[in-house]
Parts: C-alpha cells; structure tokens; sequence
C-alpha cells in the first residue's frame, strides 16, 4: 500500500509564479502603458482642437478681410457716384462726353487688363464653384488681380454715370479675396487646415454679398440658394461662420443701419393682397424680359447682317451703349444715372419721383449699359427698376382699382418682385429686400410676390440669368486652361 500523498502547503511559495518584484515591475510596465496611452488620447483631441480653432481662426481673419474689402470698395463707388452728381448737376451735356467716351475706354481696358472681369460677377463665382479644385480655370475666374481691377472699373463705371452696381462686384472680390486668403495660409504658414477651394470662394462671394448689403442673413440665404444650386459645396459651420462673420462685421463697423433706410413705418393692410399680386404679376413678366435681353445680348437683338460688326468693335460698341445711356439719363434729369439706390430709397419713403416713368427708363439704361461689356452689377438697379414699376403701380391702384394699399407697399413690394424675376431666386430677393429695409411685418407680402414673380419670369426665361451666364464663363475658363496649362 503506498503512502498517501500530501497536500502543497499553500504557505510554500509556487515555484512557477513569479517573485514579488517581478510582479510589481509588471503592474509598474501596465500602468505606464495605459499611461502612455491616455497621453496619446490627449494629444490627439488637443491636436484635433486646435487644428479645427486654426481653421476657424484663419477662416474669420478671412472673412474679416472681405468684409473691410467690401467696405472700402462702397467707400469708392460713393465717392465716384457724388462726383457724377455734382458734374452732371452743374453741366448736364457733360454726359455726352463722358458716357460714350468713359465706357469706351473702360471697355478697352477691361478686354485688356481684366477680362473676367466684365459683367455681374455673380457668373464668373457661379462657375468658379463648379470647376475642378485649384486649377487654372478657377483661379482665372476669381483672380485677386483681376479682381482689383474690377473695383477700380466699376468706380469709373459709376463716375461716367452708367446704370449699374457695386453688389454683385463684390461678390466677385470677396471670393477672390478668400481664395487667395486660403492659398497664402496653406503655401506660407506651412500647415495643412483642409480649405476646399470651392468652400473658400462660396464663403468669399456670399460675406461679400453680406457686407456689401449690411445683410447677414441674406448673405447666407444667397450663399446656399444661389451658389449651392448644382454645386458641391458642402455648406458646412466653418463657411456659414465665414459668412456671418463678413456680414456682422460690416455691421460693427458700419453700424446697425439699414441699407435702405424708412423713415416712417409702414402700414400692412390685409385687403392690399390684389395689389400685391398685381405687382408679383407685373414685375415677374418685366423681371422675365429683362433677364432674356441681358442673356441675348446685342448680337441677339440685332439684325443678322450687323452681329459680326457688334462682335468684331467691341469698343466702339460700348461707345454707342454709352451714348444711348447718356440720352436716357438727359430725357430724366440725370435720375438713371448710377446705382438707382436715391431713387429707391425716395420712393420707398413717399418722396415724388422726378419722372412717372423712371422704372422703364432705368430699365433701358441699365440693359444698355450691360451691353457695353464693362465691370457691373444688376442688383441695385434691379431693386430701383422694380420701385419704379411699383410707383406706377400704385398709381394705376388708386385711379383704377377699389381696393387701395399704400404706395411705399407697393414700391418695396416690387422691389423684391422684380429682383426675384430677373434672377430667379425668390427666396434671397425676399430676404435681401426685408433685412435692407428691416420691414419684417411685410415678409409674407415679399415673399409671395417674389415666389410668383419668379415662376413667371421663368416661363419667358427658363435657365436662371446667374447660371445661364456662368455656364459660358466656365466655357471659356476651360478653352483658356486648355490653351496655358500649369507648369
């Protein structure tokens, strides 16, 4: 029989586990691991932190910089609108000389110095966001140079008294400006913040329509109704911050002073819905025109015989543009002259008009001077056109209809009418005119009128003016990469 086995006695150490120090400098390694790899935990979110609040930081100090772009460029063209005022005032022919000769010159020297330059703006940002990324098509249609030279061209528009705008301009350059902003930060501070080109000039164009307006949210309602149509942008925080940055810091500079300033409230009726759809009416068939004869042009309008000279002699074009401005301008005083933004803001106000029919005629000198081919924009003419229509209409209202709405109604109610039907995007014609004149009480009037007016206006003009035309700058941004590739 063999003996029995004893137990292990559970005091004896087993000779398999490790020593005590050992195990210490086990728990001792583990602790150092999981600490390692907290810390690295850490640094990571730290680096994603501060990599988002330098990209947030570079985006606002660009925003900032189209802003005080937008600021100064207003700054110029209100001195080169004074300056027209006081020539044409004291010597009214002075206009025959200035008009024919001044566009004819600046026409020369946009085909020379600023191509892309010529027109709105608006199309030249429109194709801009749908080319590829960073290359030479797109750098071509929002070039910083030749969007300074835009500022200088359109101020001299305006010093010779043509029919245009400095909004749409502004569009142009704050997109330029915030390409270039963009570029310089990732080619010279050495670190990558992940700018997408398109972001940065759908941000620049849209803080520039900001700024130029003292209208925030119309910039950002632009931004994603007019720029976002058929594009890939991504309207992420970081460019919508962008744009309300242009915007509220035109408003801490300038002041939380409305565009177009009404002096004394005005009253909403709810029977004035009939003279409110007869404006929408009205101004989305004018609205609807006026956009087809842009879109035309003047090759488009005249005989078939004479497109090639039209084609051929640009300048001496622009030279017969400016001449048939300045006869429109001498018919009314001097009223179509410029933005139209005294005008509006009269008849807005209840002031009389200096001629029963300045929407007409500013609707003439302002086709006219688009089709000199100089550096300009619609959207203020475009407003004072529409408060022209509206004045008329009021007119018409009070002799000829029973139910009686307020003549400033009818004026401002126009204003976004027509503004909608020209560019088809009534939801930023409706938004821009209330935030303008900070008439929040007739929105629903604004905004109705403009969806009407734009439905209209595409049944004489199906493809939006914007869009029509920023599919030929994209053609012809394409032909000049093709013909000077990179490198």
């Amino acid at each position: 029989m063999t003996d029995p086995v004893e137990p292990p006695d559970s005091n004896l150490p087993d000779a398999n586990a490790p020593s005590e120090p050992a195990a210490r400098r086990n728990r001792l390694g583990e602790l150092r691991v999981h600490a390692r790899r907290a810390a690295n935990r850490k640094t990571r979110q730290v680096g994603r932190i501060s990599r988002t609040s330098m990209r947030y930081a570079a985006f606002m100090c660009g925003a900032g910089g189209v802003a005080l772009f937008s600021m100064v460029f207003a700054y110029i063209a209100e001195i080169a609108l004074r300056w027209n005022a006081k020539l044409t005032m004291a010597t009214p022919w002075l206009a025959f000389v200035m008009l024919p000769f001044g566009l004819a010159a600046l026409r020369w020297l946009t085909i020379r110095l600023a191509p892309q330059a010529r027109g709105s703006g608006i199309p030249q940002v429109i194709a801009a966001v749908t080319l590829p990324p960073a290359g030479v098509a797109q750098t071509v249609l929002v070039s910083f140079r030749q969007s300074m030279w835009k500022v200088l061209l359109t101020a001299g528009a305006l010093l010779a008294g043509a029919s245009v705008g400095r909004e749409g301009p502004s569009v142009q350059v704050g997109a330029a400006a915030m390409l270039a902003w963009g570029q310089w930060c990732q080619q010279k501070l050495r670190f990558r913040i992940g700018f997408h080109p398109s972001s940065l000039i759908a941000a620049g164009a849209a803080g520039g329509l900001a700024a130029a307006f003292n209208t925030p949210l119309a910039g950002v309602v632009f931004a994603i109704e007019e720029l976002g149509r058929g594009t890939s942008v991504r309207w992420d925080r970081l460019v919508l911050s962008g744009v309300l940055t242009a915007g509220f810091l035109s408003l801490a500079v300038l002041g939380n002073n409305p565009y177009f300033s009404v002096k004394v409230p005005m009253l909403v009726l709810h029977d004035a819905w009939g003279p409110v759809l007869l404006c929408a009416v009205v101004n989305g068939v004018a609205g609807g025109l006026f956009a087809k004869l842009l879109i035309r042009g003047v090759p488009g309008l005249v005989p078939s015989a004479w497109r090639g000279w039209t084609t051929a002699h640009p300048v001496w074009l622009a030279f017969l543009c400016g001449l048939v401005v300045a006869v429109v301008g001498w018919a009314t005083a001097g009223a179509t002259f410029g933005t139209g933004y005294e005008q509006a803001s009269g008849l807005i106000n209840g002031e009389p008009h200096s001629t029963l029919w300045f929407g007409l005629a500013k609707f003439v000198a302002t086709v006219v001077s688009y089709f000199a081919g100089i550096p300009g924009g619609i959207f203020t003419p475009a407003l004072a056109i529409g408060a022209g229509i509206g004045a008329n209409i009021a007119d018409f209202v009070t002799h000829f209809m029973s139910g009686m709405a307020e003549p400033r109604v009818l004026a401002l109610v126009s204003m976004a009418a027509f503004l909608a039907a020209a560019t088809q995007a009534p939801i930023t014609a409706s938004v821009i005119v209330m935030e303008m004149t900070r008439t929040q009480d007739l929105t629903i009037f604004l905004l109705a009128a403009s969806l009407l007016a734009s439905f209209l206006s595409r049944q004489f003009n199906p493809h939006p003016f914007y869009h029509h035309m920023g599919h030929a700058f994209r053609r012809e941004a394409m032909a000049i990469a093709r013909r000077d590739p990179p490198g």
